[in-house]
């Protein structure tokens, strides 16, 4: 009794094919218009820490929220790591519901961006009524979207302020390398693992010049990430954002960081009182990615000193120097991290 219906079907595939899958319509940007009418309901002003992992996102955080009128949470990835927000309304049938005609709430436009707006806005805002804050931010680092990230940014929060922060490739390639190395990343290869086993063994040889911590395709890889995440988080910033585009580099953070708090402040609309300084050294005191990386691989984790500046000059040998100069050399002297390739 089976037989005829599949023969049908395979006639009707013979003559049209096959069925084409349905595709989900692309998601508009939210109109003026829009963000207008949602800020009468979540009227906070809102901003995005971005940056490289690895890059300090979380330590400008912490800082960022020691201000009485701001507040900054984390990993919320709304834009910067799958599923993320469009994940909402990412499908057919959700584009079918919010923007059929009979739907007489949406007066003739798809709902999606209003609906990720809104949910983002919530998400944001109750954790800042909590605080008691007018001001309010996620920071979520990505190191494989570059300027989509901006860009999906913008279609649903052009009137938010984005702050980039960058640090050395150099530090943040090695800092990578031991996050890895800690959480036995399920990535690592065969020749990683020997790496890291000799780690356990004697350290001295990693510190002196005569051995690796890296594979070549590491620093490659890493390199590359990491170039085309400045470039196009930059350009694509400067782009959609303009004068609500403010980037700042990790280093300058660690040797003024009073002084770059108070830059940041004032990008956000706020006075720095002279009384926060001493609540930046304290928290600056703290390193919780140090006290979490010891408790999970004590070995590992103590062999490399934690947020601090230039620790690739006591970890790359020649070769790992002239592979980096290859890919990011001149991403170093275009952020000032060197005047020249001869370093």
């Amino acid at each position: 009794m089976q037989f005829i219906p599949r023969l049908k079907t395979a006639l009707r595939v013979l003559r049209q094919g096959e069925p084409q899958t349905k595709k989900r319509a692309e998601i508009p940007a939210i109109t003026a218009e829009e963000v207008a009418e949602v800020r009468q309901f979540f009227p906070r002003e809102k901003f995005f820490i971005m940056g490289h992992a690895r890059s300090g996102t979380t330590i400008l955080m912490r800082l960022a929220r020691l201000h009485p009128e701001v507040h900054c949470n984390y990993q919320a990835h709304f834009f910067t790591r799958a599923p993320m927000l469009k994940s909402l309304v990412d499908t057919p049938e959700a584009a079918d519901w919010l923007s059929r005609k009979s739907n007489r709430w949406n007066q003739g436009r798809d709902l999606s961006p209003l609906v990720m707006r809104a949910a983002a806005d919530f998400i944001m805002e109750r954790d800042a009524a909590r605080q008691g804050k007018r001001i309010v931010g996620d920071k979520s680092p990505s190191s494989t979207i570059h300027g989509q990230v901006v860009r999906d940014t913008y279609a649903v929060y052009p009137d938010a302020k984005i702050i980039y922060i960058v640090r050395d490739g150099r530090d943040v390639l090695i800092s990578e390398r031991f996050r890895n190395f800690v959480e036995e990343s399920k990535f690592l290869t065969a020749e990683d693992r020997r790496i890291i086993e000799a780690l356990k063994v004697d350290q001295t040889p990693f510190t002196d010049g005569r051995r690796s911590i890296f594979t070549d395709d590491f620093i490659r890889r890493t390199a590359k990430r990491w170039v085309d995440d400045l470039t196009e988080i930059e350009s694509e910033g400067k782009r959609l954002y303009g004068d609500r585009f403010f980037s700042l580099r990790y280093e300058d953070l660690l040797a003024r960081p009073f002084a770059e708090m108070q830059k940041l402040w004032a990008f956000l609309g706020v006075e720095a009182d002279p009384a926060l300084e001493a609540e930046i050294t304290q928290e600056m005191g703290q390193n919780l990615d140090e006290e979490w990386q010891a408790k999970r691989n004590e070995s590992i984790a103590s062999f490399l000193p934690k947020g601090k500046a230039g620790n690739w000059r006591n970890m790359f040998t020649t070769h790992d120097r002239d592979v980096f100069k290859e890919s990011a050399g001149e991403m170093l002297v275009k952020w000032h991290y060197e005047s020249g390739r001869d370093w």
